[in-house]
């Protein structure tokens, strides 16, 4: 690999340029919703995740109507969603255990 000098002064300056641009825009108002909503939205889509996995699977199996790349795919996802679930899952009843032990 072969570095220029041109080159090399226009990545100094393209990183120059970078540091004077604001980082992220600022909120104008509080996020929206609650945070019951907040579960319930990420319930509702943990289980859609989960039945297009099984449903792309079932398809495959079914008689080959499915892109095994899309099944794969969709597996992967519903397994990871529900490696994630268990995992906030098993934040929230050490948190609660947590709680429980706190002296009164």
């Amino acid at each position: 690999m072969t570095v220029t000098v041109a080159g090399a002064a226009a990545a100094y300056r393209n990183a120059a340029n970078k540091m004077l641009e604001p980082g992220l825009p600022a909120r104008d108002a509080a996020a929206s919703g609650d945070f019951g909503s907040m579960i319930k939205d990420a319930v509702g889509s943990t289980a859609d995740t989960l039945a297009k996995g099984e449903a792309l699977s079932t398809a495959a199996v079914a008689g080959g109507k499915a892109d095994l790349t899309s099944v794969i795919t969709a597996v992967t996802n519903a397994e990871l969603t529900l490696q994630t679930v268990v995992a906030v899952r098993d934040k929230v009843i050490s948190a609660y255990q947590d709680i429980l032990r706190m002296p009164i």
